[in-house]
């Protein structure tokens, strides 16, 4: 039950009965009516700007219009208390009796407390990491992977109707380069000498049992063979085992993909794929033969000074237009970035997410210009750059270079720190800003640790109801309906701060789906966590605070619901995060 929507729709209702409104409620428009927490607390529970948006339109002064709502609102049995602040804003204090019952309903609903049809099942595709298959997982590639697995598990929340997707780079110049690097590993496994690895190919030691496997497979065979012969079973040995490495690397960090996309598959029976996309586009009239002007600064590897079979990619948002075919014939890298969202768009998708590293910024105008000319307009088209994340260790930046082998890859990292400090932290700052990763501080067991922090709230929780379970050693929680406990008995102001934050979940998960920015339910996760534990402290100093009243029975059944609500809430959101709830710290 979403708070914030339940008294949007209370308050709509109250404006229609208000006969100056309805006299010209043609022309004024609702859907700009918001309702949301006040900035200060202390203001109320609940605000809105009804008066504000709708005032002109009915040619009243803000504060006017709002003195009639108000009288209006008053008749609402829930609505405590009601006022006017400011140019036009209206205040709502809410009845003790909505909160408790509010309560119930979170405790009933458990971890689907929250849970939104807000996405009415629309199908959208989130692809992330997408790394190329020439080597492990490095921390470079760590933040993508959670932002787009937790963006994937918050959208699947608020309603969508989620697929997570990978797109296998496994055609082009460093699928050459991987090969040639892995036959040299062969070469070395069957006792040549291979000197130092050339500059240009991969010299990583995570090759040498690649090359291990081609030996005890093929012998010397492949010494013997043609070089395209060679290569073609060099390539496809190793794309598997590096594929085989990405995935569980990846599920060393808790991220599982449902749909592993090949490129080589758009290159398949004689590119078909990427010959029925260019003709779509240039049947739209989106595709043109003519020349670029050379591009400032280094040259890209698909310019060409002289004709070529250009996307008219300029009409549609794009900063110049793109080559889709060169001079002699063969498809650009571009090209096979048209057909994949084509493929994608031929899937039934009606939004496409992709999560990609900050140096692929100048990706962003000619996706949205392919989904514009690929779709028209049918589909949605959003790009996520992830900032870069800066590895300290002892104070000391840790450097990597993946050419050069040496580089600290996401296992280590995982091994070292644990799955749910990497994955909490790599949330906890917006993922278009830059992120620092300190390995002491994502481990020591202190407030100072957002993801020890919100752990450790989780684990309260359970210590509590154990508490409960010392003092009251007959109590059965499994057989009390705590639902119904709270009633009546939730209504210290304290208690009640603790049941408005939890309130606000499920505008957050609305919110935070909707602008895609899940690091908001990591910033909304600690917030709850302090308030349980700012609560659980004035239990200390005012035992008529506590959770477990040894004096009290009915009232600490009442608290423990309270707290059971508070848990389930917490496990809720860390599991969209990928993140445990652990029911006690050690």
């Amino acid at each position: 039950m979403n708070l914030f929507a339940d008294f949007e729709t209370r308050i709509k209702a109250a404006l229609e009965e208000i006969e100056a409104v309805r006299e010209k409620r043609d022309s004024l428009d609702f859907s700009r009516i918001v309702v949301e927490p006040p900035r200060d607390p202390s203001h109320g529970d609940a605000a809105t700007n009804a008066a504000m948006v709708l005032a002109k339109g009915m040619g009243m002064n803000p504060r006017a219009l709002a003195e009639i709502i108000c009288e209006k609102l008053k008749q609402d049995t829930d609505v405590a208390e009601v006022g006017v602040a400011g140019p036009g804003f209206i205040n709502i204090r809410l009845s003790v009796a909505y909160w408790q019952r509010l309560l119930a309903t979170m405790i009933r609903q458990g971890t689907d407390f929250g849970r939104s049809s807000v996405g009415h099942g629309h199908k959208v595709n989130v692809e992330y990491v997408s790394a190329n298959p020439t080597g492990p997982m490095h921390v470079g590639h760590c933040r993508g992977a959670v932002v787009g697995d937790a963006l994937a598990n918050l959208l699947a929340f608020a309603g969508y109707e989620v697929s997570k997707e990978y797109y296998i780079n496994d055609a082009g110049t460093q699928i050459d380069v991987l090969a040639r690097s892995v036959f040299l590993r062969y070469r070395e496994a069957l006792g040549e000498d291979i000197g130092e690895i050339p500059a240009g190919l991969y010299p990583g030691d995570y090759l040498i049992p690649v090359g291990k496997a081609l030996a005890e497979e093929y012998g010397t065979k492949l010494h013997a063979m043609p070089e395209d012969e060679m290569l073609a079973i060099v390539k496809e040995k190793a794309i598997a085992a590096m594929m085989a490495m990405i995935r569980d690397d990846l599920a060393t960090l808790g991220v599982h993909h449902d749909i592993f996309f090949s490129e080589r598959t758009l290159h398949a029976n004689g590119a078909a794929k990427i010959r029925t996309a260019i003709n779509d586009l240039t049947f739209k009239g989106h595709v043109y033969r003519g020349t670029l002007p050379p591009p400032k600064g280094q040259l890209p590897e698909d310019w060409e000074d002289r004709e070529q079979t250009l996307f008219r990619s300029t009409e549609v948002g794009d900063d110049i237009d793109r080559p889709l075919m060169k001079s002699d014939g063969s498809y650009t890298y571009f090209a096979a970035d048209v057909a994949y969202f084509k493929d994608k768009f031929d899937r039934g998708y009606t939004e496409m997410i992709y999560v990609l590293g900050a140096d692929h910024g100048g990706y962003v105008k000619r996706l949205e210009a392919v989904n514009r000319a690929v779709s028209e307009g049918k589909s949605k088209l959003t790009v996520l750059l992830c900032q870069l994340v800066k590895l300290y260790r002892d104070g000391e930046p840790v450097k990597m270079s993946k050419r050069s082998g040496d580089f600290v890859t996401l296992r280590e990292v995982v091994e070292e720190v644990g799955r749910d400090s990497v994955r909490f932290m790599m949330l906890y700052r917006k993922s278009s800003e830059p992120l620092d990763f300190d390995f002491a501080k994502v481990t020591e067991q202190s407030k100072d640790n957002p993801v020890f922090y919100v752990q450790y709230a989780h684990a309260r929780c359970m210590s509590i109801l154990r508490q409960a379970n010392e003092v009251y050693p007959d109590l059965d929680l499994t057989n009390i309906d705590l639902a119904s406990a709270v009633m009546g008995h939730i209504q210290d102001p304290t208690e009640l701060q603790l049941v408005a934050k939890l309130a606000e979940y499920p505008r957050m998960i609305e919110a935070s789906a909707q602008s895609q920015e899940p690091h908001r339910l990591a910033f909304y996760l600690h917030d709850l966590a302090s308030s349980l534990h700012a609560h659980w402290n004035k239990g200390k100093d005012s035992p008529e605070l506590r959770f477990v009243n040894d004096k009290h029975r009915e009232l600490t059944i009442a608290r423990l619901g309270l707290v059971h609500a508070v848990a389930s809430v917490l496990k809720s959101g860390l599991a969209i995060t990928g993140t445990e709830a652990p029911d006690e710290m050690r």
